[in-house]
This record gives structure tokens, C-alpha cells and sequence, in this order.
């Protein structure tokens, strides 16, 4: 039967989720369980493309994305993948009627990642998008459960909370993207001399993302709030402990926040979300 084939599919799905983020498995745990699944599809979604371009070195990338995409539309199409992570997501796209210049711009960013390795303002914005907002605006099409009106009034705010998550991806992994990939994701930033001028304007504008998404994470509906708030105080925390390294340093390890304080920081998340602090 189909309908034990997409159980295994989503299965997979959940389980790549739990695999490669504690904190957004957290996070959808905090959700309502009729959210945890097309989350979940969505985030290993995107997590196997991102696999594709940062970590197959040794395989032919470019071959292997193209395959993915192609395979990604003919699900769509279809209604059906024996991929099971396509599976999944395809059901997703169909049932909350996530749009197609969403995935292609998803996409458009993931491949920008085999050949580019600098970006210039405009170009650093597209793949902020690309990357990072549209799966902002996936997961805004779960949540809003085809309320265009509440959609299209959330989709500032979903966009600002995917570019201040992936910036401060940015400034985590800036080690490893520079030394192993080769990439400097901010414009006119030159990562192995980079200024506290520099540091401090990056983190300005983060901020500005972080403000404007609370904003929009107040307005979500019932059943969706605090899993997001949940993800954006881990990151947010993240982020300040970045804040606090000099740009001297940030080079030297990548920058966690250990598991026991993630159990605290989702203690006071549901603390505060309890008493409608939020």
C-alpha cells in the first residue's frame, strides 16, 4: 500500500531531521504534532541538497545536484519518489500548495554554491533568499494551512527569521567555509583580516533580521509559536556567544551551544511562552 510507503518516507524524513540538528528537532518537537511531519519533510528536504554541494567531495557534484533536481520536479509531477525524502516532500508541496519559485530559487542557491565563492551585495541577498528564506516561507505555508491572507501578512517576518538563521550559520561555520570550501559568503569582508568595524556592521544587520522576526513569530498561529520561538532563542543565544568572540578568534573553533544549556534555554522558552511573554 502507498500509504505504508509514505509512513517509511516520512520516517526517513524525521529521522535525517533528528541525524543533523538537535536544535531544529527541539524546535519541531515544540510544535503541534500535526506540524511535525511536513516540518520535518521540508527540513531533510533541504538538507539533502545542502549535503550535495558541502560535503560529496569526492563525487561529482554538479552530476549529482542536477540529478536531484530532476528528480525533485518528477516527484512533484508524479505524485510519487522512490526517494523517500523526495517522497515525502513532494506530498508536502501538493497538500500546502508550497510554491514553485520557492524550490527553484531554493535550488538556484544550492547550486550557486559549486562555483561561487564571493558575493557582492546583490548577489549575497539572492542567496540569502535563495537558501534560506524560502525555506522560511516552506515551513510559513505548513503553518498557515492555506490562509493566503495570514501567509502573505507572516512572509516579512519568515523571510527576516531564515536570513538571521543562515548569517549566523555564516559567522559559525566562517572557518570551514573559507579553509575547506573556499567560500566568503560577506561581501567586501576579507575573513583572515577581518576588522571589528567589519564584525560589528555583520552583527548590526543580523540584529535588525532577529528584531523584525520576533515581531513576525508573535503574530503565528496557535500551535505553531513557541516550537519557532524555541529555534529562534537557540539561535539567537548562538549568535550572542558569537557576538562575544573577538574577529581575531573566530577563526579558531566553531562556536556551539552544548546541550545542557539548550535544555535551559527551552525551559525558560516554555517558561516565558506560558505566561504570554512573547
Amino acid at each position: 500500500m502507498k500509504a505504508l510507503f509514505d509512513k517509511v518516507s516520512l520516517a526517513t524524513s524525521k529521522l535525517t531531521t533528528r541525524t543533523y540538528s538537535s536544535s531544529f528537532s527541539i524546535g519541531i518537537h515544540c510544535l503541534q504534532k500535526r506540524f511535525h511531519d511536513p516540518i520535518y519533510g521540508i527540513y531533510s528536504y533541504v538538507r539533502f541538497a545542502d549535503e550535495i554541494v558541502d560535503s560529496f567531495h569526492d563525487y561529482a557534484k554538479e552530476e549529482l545536484l542536477d540529478e536531484f533536481e530532476k528528480d525533485t520536479y518528477i516527484a512533484i509531477a508524479r505524485k510519487i519518489s522512490l526517494n523517500p525524502v523526495l517522497n515525502s516532500f513532494q506530498a508536502i508541496v501538493h497538500k500546502y500548495n508550497i510554491d514553485r519559485h520557492l524550490i527553484d530559487n531554493f535550488l538556484k542557491s544550492m547550486r550557486d554554491d559549486l562555483t561561487r565563492q564571493e558575493y557582492n551585495p546583490e548577489t549575497y541577498s539572492e542567496y540569502i533568499y535563495g537558501s534560506a528564506e524560502v525555506v522560511g516561507l516552506m515551513c510559513l505555508k505548513v503553518f498557515t494551512e492555506g490562509d493566503n491572507s495570514l501567509y502573505e501578512a507572516l512572509t516579512p517576518g519568515a523571510r527576516k527569521l531564515g536570513a538571521a538563521f543562515q548569517k549566523v550559520n555564516f559567522l559559525r561555520d566562517i572557518k570551514s567555509d573559507y579553509e575547506y570550501l573556499g567560500r566568503i559568503y560577506f561581501p567586501g569582508v576579507d575573513i583572515a583580516t577581518m576588522t571589528h568595524h567589519e564584525k560589528t556592521a555583520i552583527e548590526r544587520d543580523i540584529e535588525a533580521d532577529f528584531k523584525e522576526a520576533l515581531d513576525g513569530i508573535k503574530k503565528l498561529p496557535n500551535g505553531t509559536r513557541f516550537g519557532v520561538y524555541v529555534a529562534y532563542i537557540y539561535y539567537r543565544n548562538l549568535f550572542l556567544k558569537i557576538k562575544s568572540v573577538p574577529p581575531s578568534n573566530i577563526m579558531l573553533s566553531r562556536i556551539r551551544i552544548p546541550h545542557y544549556q539548550k535544555v535551559f534555554l527551552l525551559c525558560t522558552s516554555y517558561f516565558r511562552h506560558s505566561l504570554r511573554l512573547i
